[in-house]
């Protein structure tokens, strides 16, 4: 080769380098560093806390089985949880205990909601203040027998007024069933209906006065079932009259000539109402019409 070609060549390689180079120079690499936000995760602080393992009714006995520990935010504790801060062999002192309200699997386990050990099962179903009393029921007095254990009903007693058939009046309104027969609650093969004798209700000092005279003067009591909506209202309406020997029949209304006559029946009423009720035969609904 030829000294001039090969100085050709060589000019041309330097000149190819330095432009590269200084391509390299003006364009440059930028590097890009990307830096990993870090997330940082803080655990909320928990408490263990004592809750149902299974679904358990009113009435059952808890062991050792039924309950188990389980972590709960302490942000979220409520009065009335069982913690193992406070109560660390809780599950050997609840062992037994009775269950006052139902308890539903991972439900924390509330005082409220259970009674002592030693504690006989339907006193432990009563809340404070409030009486067990039962009464004679059948299929026809006890809605058919689809009343069962917390059902709301009311009592209706039936009696027969003098010269006048037979009256209704609604002794007690909206009461809780406690138990029919012996049975605290549904039975877990599913059946909706239970046919039982007696009925047992949760009542106040008073209204137990009330179904004791109601009792002894009705010719029939009737339980009437009434809507699951309306266990939120209160019971307010007892027939406090039946205590004191009152009635709470209504008034009759003689109509002749187009005058309306309104006299009260009572037992051992005035002559003129006695006469009026006579004179009416046979009533309907309070009211005759001549």
């Amino acid at each position: 080769m030829k000294p001039a070609r090969i100085i050709i060549l060589a000019v041309a390689v330097g000149a190819a380098g330095l432009a590269g180079l200084i391509a390299m120079r003006m364009t440059g690499t930028k590097q890009v560093v990307m830096q990993q936000a870090e997330t940082i995760v803080q655990k909320e602080p928990t408490v263990r806390v004592l809750v149902s393992a299974e679904n358990l009714p009113v009435g059952s006995r808890l062991n050792d089985k039924a309950v188990r520990w389980a972590d709960w935010p302490e942000t979220a504790l409520v009065d009335g949880f069982i913690t193992d801060r406070a109560m660390p062999d809780a599950v050997r002192d609840v062992t037994g205990s009775v269950v006052r309200m139902p308890l539903f699997a991972g439900e924390p386990v509330r005082r409220e909601k259970i009674a002592d050990a030693k504690t006989n099962i339907m006193s432990a179903l009563l809340p404070a203040g409030k009486r067990a009393v039962a009464t004679e029921i059948s299929v026809s007095t006890g809605a058919g027998g689809f009343i069962l254990p917390n059902d709301r009903v009311d009592i209706i007693m039936v009696r027969q007024a003098a010269g006048r058939g037979y009256t209704t009046e609604v002794v007690l309104e909206n009461i809780r069933v406690l138990a029919i027969d012996q049975q605290i609650q549904e039975r877990d093969d599913g059946v909706k209906a239970v046919v039982g004798t007696t009925a047992t209700l949760e009542l106040t000092p008073d209204q137990a006065k009330v179904m004791s005279v109601a009792q002894q003067m009705a010719d029939r009591l009737t339980l009437s079932l009434r809507s699951i909506a309306d266990a939120q209202e209160e019971d307010t309406r007892s027939a406090d009259y039946l205590l004191s020997g009152g009635t709470n029949a209504p008034a009759i209304q003689l109509i002749k000539s187009g005058e309306i006559v309104t006299s009260t029946t009572s037992a051992g009423g005035s002559p003129a109402t006695q006469a009026a009720g006579a004179s009416a035969g046979g009533v309907q609904d309070g009211t005759e019409m001549r």
